[in-house]
């Protein structure tokens, strides 16, 4: 059977792209911009062994599925597609599938491309989730893939959570200073306080803390990489006297009083069974009055399950990452201590920097091949394309939560206070 049979069968004789296959058979729109391309045998391999989405970024990211046209728009349609009433396939047809395509394929089983993380390494480094070493070797994994190669895809900022736009038209770059700008103006920063930064990235926080509001700003990271070229960045402007990067785990930062706590894009990580201890440490190192400000990814529903540990994101992208519903994180930092006085949601904005990042990428394509190999690329490609769609279908949301540690009854906060900073 050739092959653009058995694509009219899994979705249908009118697919909304075009269909082209090794074998010289082709399907769907003949007009379609998107054009999906089976190059090789070993395609057809990765989809018998893992149907749907695994086997699918196996072959494009090993280079034996391609895509002529934008990602997005192709995610978008297949995915229009796969939730028409009456696509499920009846396991009678699944049967017939498989006995067209061939037992042949699910015996000669194909490794999966190097950008995927095996169980076997994770587990190499702890085998309960979440340690140090494993959370280390997750983080190495994601983030230690190449400076030069965020860069081309983040931009001047570094900043790599989601932005806040003051404006349909607002740039990349402002949108990544209104957050931040948003995020101190939650903490009420102020020149002489100390702001305790953790899972700072790049350290995008801590130096505008200290450019901007003349705070004394200490992050942490477990990446390496992001603690060199963050030091390296603060010497550059000039910071080093307000500023500082650590190499170091949230779990050693050494206790202290600090008067404002920042956690960008942490939470992810830590996993649902540390998030109470860690809302308790963070409590724990502040003054009273003090506030926690938590910017983290979150599930739409408190009760769906934290990780998907067979899927793609959990195997290609953020191992062991685990996201919360905003409503159980609000609880668990209640729990802690911490009096919540505000709370929303910025989902729309984070499909919007998804957007720019990928437009990023696509500009940069031939830089970021160089750099990093067109495996690792085309992961970035399909991964930043499909969380653009799951932002924008409520897959996924970005909630940001300020808590307050009070001092006796005293939240130190005003009676209607304005967070908004203006837009450029």
């Amino acid at each position: 059977m050739r092959l653009a049979e058995i694509f009219e069968r899994v979705v249908g004789p009118n697919a909304p792209v075009r269909f082209r296959a090794y074998d010289g058979s082709v399907a769907g729109d003949p007009e379609s911009d998107v054009t999906l391309i089976v190059r090789t045998p070993v395609a057809i391999n990765y989809l018998a062994q893992s149907p749907g989405a695994l086997g699918l970024t196996r072959a494009y990211v090993s280079g034996h599925i391609d895509l002529e046209g934008d990602m997005y728009t192709a995610l978008r349609r297949m995915s229009d597609v796969a939730f028409e009433e009456g696509r499920r396939m009846s396991p009678l047809q699944v049967a017939g599938l498989v006995r067209d395509v061939g037992w042949v394929k699910f015996v000669n089983r194909v490794p999966p491309p190097p950008q995927e993380m095996r169980r076997s390494t994770l587990l190499g480094r702890g085998v309960r989730r979440h340690s140090k070493g494993r959370d280390a070797e997750a983080i190495h994994h994601h983030y230690d893939v190449s400076n030069a190669f965020y860069e081309l895809v983040l931009g001047p900022s570094m900043t790599y959570t989601c932005a806040v736009y003051p404006a349909e038209d607002a740039t990349l770059e402002q949108a990544q200073f209104h957050k931040y700008e948003l995020v101190a103006r939650k903490l009420d920063l102020r020149p002489g306080m100390r702001l305790l930064d953790v899972g700072c990235g790049w350290g995008g926080m801590v130096m505008h803390a200290a450019r901007e509001h003349g705070v004394k700003a200490l992050g942490v990271t477990l990446s390496k990489e992001q603690a060199e070229w963050a030091q390296k960045r603060i010497a550059q402007e000039g910071l080093g006297d307000l500023a500082e990067v650590r190499h170091m785990d949230y779990r050693d930062v050494p206790d202290g009083v600090y008067d404002r706590i920042s956690s960008i894009g942490l939470t992810e990580h830590i996993g649902k069974r540390n998030v109470p201890a860690y809302f308790a440490s963070l409590y724990a190192k502040l003054r009273p009055g003090g506030r926690l400000l938590n910017h983290s990814i979150t599930r739409p529903r408190n009760d769906l399950p934290p990780m998907n540990a067979g899927g793609v994101i959990n195997r290609y992208v953020f191992p062991d990452g685990e996201l919360e519903g905003p409503g159980w994180l609000q609880s668990a930092m209640n729990d802690a201590g911490f009096e919540i006085r505000h709370q929303e949601n910025l989902r729309e904005h984070y499909a919007r920097t998804l957007r720019h990042w990928g437009a990023n990428l696509d500009r940069n394509w031939d830089a970021a091949v160089q750099e990093v190999g067109e495996g690792t690329a085309r992961v970035w490609r399909l991964y930043m394309a499909g969380c653009v769609l799951g932002f924008e279908r409520n897959v996924v949301q970005l909630h940001q939560i300020l808590g307050v540690k009070l001092d006796g009854t005293d939240a130190r906060m005003p009676l209607r206070p304005s967070f908004e900073p203006e837009a450029p």
